[in-house]
């Protein structure tokens, strides 16, 4: 009996895109981070300035979120064959972003102090502040261009995988039948949520240097103290709206709520335009950026196979992981049982 080379049904789950730009970029923006930190903490001590101390110690909370997007796409890049991942280690990357949302609500709670300052205010140093936070906004400016997403790498991935099986129950009958599909022409597009974290971070900082400028300049100019701590409110809120979109794309992916998804319809409506066939059972899950699984379940009384089915759905260019299962109901006399 000649020998099966069963390697050609063993298929890669690293859905991830092949390029390693945004990791690049998570770095050295994480080193740009830590040597500002490290630069205004000293001058802070030296100059005995609580601005640039503050400044500094938020810029370590911002280099270990950074850290964390960089951390994230190489753990998922060095574990990327380890068959213990069943569907690849695009999640480790969605994982850092739902963390960094998590941290980007933690700053939020910053408008508690600020509350507390309109409340009973401080003296501030505006001269010192404001080159703080003009040196504050330039950094994130640098770190904005860094993480930039010039341009959208997608690669699609899929494989040559199937098995099948027949499973005889009384009058049903059971094929079961993987399939992967190879499509390298049509790159998928989709939101890199592990960086989008990032640059939420870099953003928010940006907008806290931008509302920290307006404010220490009305100060400074025009004596409205209160101005800093309205401005410090109207900051957190907006990082409260973003973390909180964040944590939904991020917590929809980890917990594989994609029934929602327009390519749940798109499979239904290939399905029912087959003669004699209803769907029994649909699942579907992302495995990537814009790629999806999904296990199909179908009855009919005719002879469509598997393959059949997975024909029709491999039009569905997001599909990169296919299960069917068709499950065929037998007529005797005209009478269906089942």
């Amino acid at each position: 009996m000649t020998a099966c080379n069963h390697s050609r049904w063993e298929p890669s789950h690293d859905y991830r895109p092949l390029e390693t730009t945004a990791e690049r970029q998570a770095w050295r923006v994480a080193a740009l981070t830590g040597v500002t930190m490290l630069v205004e903490i000293v001058a802070g001590y030296a100059f005995n300035s609580m601005a640039l101390l503050a400044d500094g110690w938020h810029m370590a909370s911002h280099m270990l979120a950074i850290g964390l997007t960089a951390l994230a796409y190489l753990l998922a890049r060095r574990y990327a064959n380890d068959p213990r991942f069943a569907f690849g280690t695009w999640k480790v990357e969605v994982l850092a972003g739902f963390a960094s949302s998590l941290m980007l609500l933690v700053v939020a709670m910053l408008a508690f102090e600020s509350f507390w300052r309109l409340l009973q205010p401080q003296v501030i140093a505006f001269e010192m502040a404001l080159w703080v936070a003009v040196v504050g906004l330039l950094v994130n400016l640098a770190s904005a261009w860094l993480l930039r997403d010039s341009h959208n790498h997608g690669h699609a991935h899929g494989q040559g995988h199937s098995h099948a099986g027949a499973h005889a129950h009384a009058d049903h009958d059971h094929d079961h039948d993987h399939d992967h599909d190879h499509d390298h022409a049509a790159p998928a597009a989709g939101k890199d949520l592990n960086r989008h974290a990032a640059f939420i971070h870099v953003l928010a900082d940006a907008l806290t240097s931008v509302a920290a400028i307006i404010a220490l300049l009305g100060g400074l100019l025009l004596g409205w103290d209160w101005l800093d701590p309205l401005m410090g409110v109207i900051g957190a809120v907006i990082i409260a709206v973003w973390a909180k979109g964040l944590l939904i794309e991020t917590g929809k992916v980890l917990l594989d709520r994609e029934m929602d998804s327009p390519v749940v319809e798109r499979v239904r409506n290939v399905l029912i335009q087959e003669a004699d066939t209803e769907l029994a059972d649909l699942h579907l899950w992302r495995v990537g950026r814009a790629q999806f699984a999904c296990i199909v379940s179908v009855v009919t009384h005719g002879d469509g196979s598997a393959d059949r089915y997975k024909a029709r759905l491999a039009g569905i260019a997001e599909l990169v992981h296919v299960t069917v299962e068709v499950n065929r109901c037998a007529r005797e006399h005209g009478v269906e049982r089942g």
